[in-house]
């Protein structure tokens, strides 16, 4: 079993993760709650949100969960100021909601297309921007993550307009990293490559496509979603105070 880092930086601290309530985002709410902090999160798919808040309280944590369509500008300013008002102003956001659903590019619509990049990427300008100024007047600084994809990295096929919003992610980060530098706060994207989260098992995941995957990979291990969560504590502690515009791959040296 790996041994984890403890930050004492984030001991007591309030966080805001969106998509918490499965996959990646509910093991990013449960590695914060670890650390002390106190976790605000919003998802979709209420009943997720629930769960989650159930194992935090088990784990003697502290949580607040929204119930939250992220496609809704509205809905994010309102739901991210109930969250502020609650547990005050956040040291870290974490970008985290997406869905990489598979789609043919003969078959999409304005529609869809439009409705994926509000799911992928759109949110995550709005939350930052419903965040960021509570961050720049409680004045501690602090740190936003967004998540990427290597799939565009790697030129994946078969879902093109969600590689297409997860390459403007990282164009989004490092402009916000610029602007927001001056008040403290570091922006950067976590890159994660095939994580086997329940969702991409129940999918995607067959014994052909993930052997030929171990073999892209210089770390030929499957890699759960526990260390994308590791690398937001780090890029959230005052570990990596000096880190901003930048990318951080979690895919085991995928090529």
């Amino acid at each position: 079993m790996p041994k984890f880092a403890k930050y004492p930086s984030l001991d007591g601290q309030t966080v805001f993760v969106s998509g918490g309530g499965s996959g990646i985002g509910a093991d990013i709410v449960t590695a914060f709650a670890e650390q002390g902090a106190r976790v605000g999160f919003v998802d979709i798919d209420a009943a997720a949100g629930e769960r989650v808040l159930d194992k935090i309280a088990d784990l003697g944590g502290q949580a607040h969960f929204e119930q939250l369509d992220l496609r809704d500008v509205g809905a994010i300013k309102e739901g991210f100021a109930r969250m502020i008002a609650a547990l005050g102003a956040p040291v870290a956001l974490v970008n985290n909601a997406a869905r990489d659903d598979r789609h043919d590019w003969r078959e999409v619509d304005e529609a869809y297309y439009d409705e994926r990049i509000a799911t992928n990427l759109r949110h995550m300008f709005f939350s930052t921007q419903a965040c960021a100024p509570a961050m720049i007047e409680a004045g501690k600084g602090g740190a936003i993550v967004n998540m990427g994809s290597n799939s565009w990295w790697q030129g994946m096929g078969g879902m093109p307009v969600y590689t297409t919003s997860k390459s403007g992610v990282h164009g989004m980060t490092r402009s916000f990293a610029r602007d927001l530098g001056p008040h403290g706060i570091r922006v950067n994207t976590v890159v994660p490559g095939w994580i086997m989260t329940e969702r991409q098992k129940e999918l995607w995941v067959n014994e052909e496509d993930l052997k030929k995957q171990l073999e892209r990979q210089c770390i030929p291990e499957p890699i759960d979603p526990v260390y994308v969560a590791r690398m937001v504590l780090w890029l959230c502690s005052d570990d990596s105070a000096m880190c901003s515009a930048n990318n951080f791959f979690v895919e085991g040296g995928a090529v």
